[in-house]
């Protein structure tokens, strides 16, 4: 069904202040799972919140507020206190950029937070104040390494972005080969999971998303992409995590900002980063191909559009459980 984008902003609104989360906090959770939906990642938006509040009912509200633990003029470290990452993770990349921007470069760990959610949305405001800037997040062990059949690490997203004289440049990846909230949506509208993503309990492949669920998902790219994702586990202990996170809980997440003008000419370095991206859409398609596009060019025209229509495609089952949540 349809729903306008005002409509669906409001509705997640009350859902989340319904959960126990104070208006004050709702921006940034509010505008992440709104660009999803604007970029075409469903999975990860409007029906984030039924996840959300389901994690809650399970573990309950956490109260601890957020806190700095040690901080210098290039760093800083936060106790999540099981809060959610939407708001953590803003917080760490807030403070990522203003330390950037003071010092040239910055690294910011936060621990004991879940969902962080979709990288690429800090990403954006880090390249926005003309930032490189890498993000890695370890997550529950969902993922089975490379030849095995039993998770050991997270869907383990990491993202990497590049101001720019024109668009800046975006790479955010999940390291399984299906997230975790793929799964959970197809559990939750009843369909079933492509082949070659995931395993039964007993570690034989499945394509239903409930066995997927108490099984293991398949890491994305072979050897190489598991060891990607073993990186991005590391990068996460690093910031604090458990070594083996819980089941929605103890994630790590590392910002790191860079001022380009530490090496060089920031404007020169923006120009340079345009004409490059240039030049990898020029590149020639293969026969009956498409144009070349650079990583982020999709969501940015998708997310252009659906702006310009001013309303959002969601599955009518989602959007009544929703209203159900905020109106309950």
């Amino acid at each position: 069904m349809q729903i306008s984008i005002a409509e669906a902003e409001a509705l997640l609104r009350r859902a989340f202040m319904k959960l126990g989360y104070a208006e004050s906090d709702l921006d940034s959770p509010v505008a992440h799972l709104i660009d999803c939906e604007l970029r075409g990642l469903e999975y990860a938006g409007f029906s984030r919140i039924l996840s959300i509040s389901e994690r809650l009912k399970r573990d309950g509200f956490s109260t601890r507020p957020i806190t700095t633990t040690r901080e210098s003029p290039v760093s800083a470290h936060l106790d999540g206190a099981d809060n959610i990452g939407y708001i953590v993770g803003q917080r760490a990349t807030d403070i990522a950029i203003e330390k950037a921007l003071e010092s040239g470069i910055s690294i910011v760990g936060a621990s004991d937070t879940w969902y962080t959610g979709m990288l690429s949305f800090f990403a954006e405001q880090a390249t926005a104040r003309d930032l490189v800037v890498l993000i890695f997040s370890n997550a529950a062990p969902w993922v089975a390494p490379y030849g095995g059949t039993e998770g050991k690490f997270g869907t383990n997203p990491v993202c990497f972005g590049f101001p720019s004289a024109e668009e800046p440049v975006i790479w955010d990846i999940g390291t399984s080969e299906i997230i975790h909230a793929q799964v959970v949506l197809a559990r939750r509208l009843g369909r079933e999971l492509p082949v070659g993503v995931a395993f039964d309990e007993a570690g034989k492949p499945t394509v239903d998303p409930v066995s997927a669920l108490s099984g293991a998902f398949v890491a994305w790219g072979g050897h190489k992409g598991s060891g990607l994702a073993i990186a991005v586990q590391l990068f996460g202990i690093l910031a604090g995590s458990a070594v083996i996170p819980d089941d929605l809980g103890k994630f790590g997440m590392v910002v790191i900002c860079v001022r380009p003008d530490l090496l060089g000419d920031t404007e020169t370095f923006k120009q340079g980063v345009a004409e490059y991206a240039r030049e990898v859409r020029s590149t020639r398609p293969v026969e009956g191909g498409s144009a070349v596009r650079m990583p982020f060019d999709r969501s940015r025209q998708d997310r252009e559009a659906r702006r310009q229509g001013g309303v959002l495609e969601v599955p009518e089952v989602l959007v009544d459980a929703v209203r159900a949540l905020a109106d309950g």
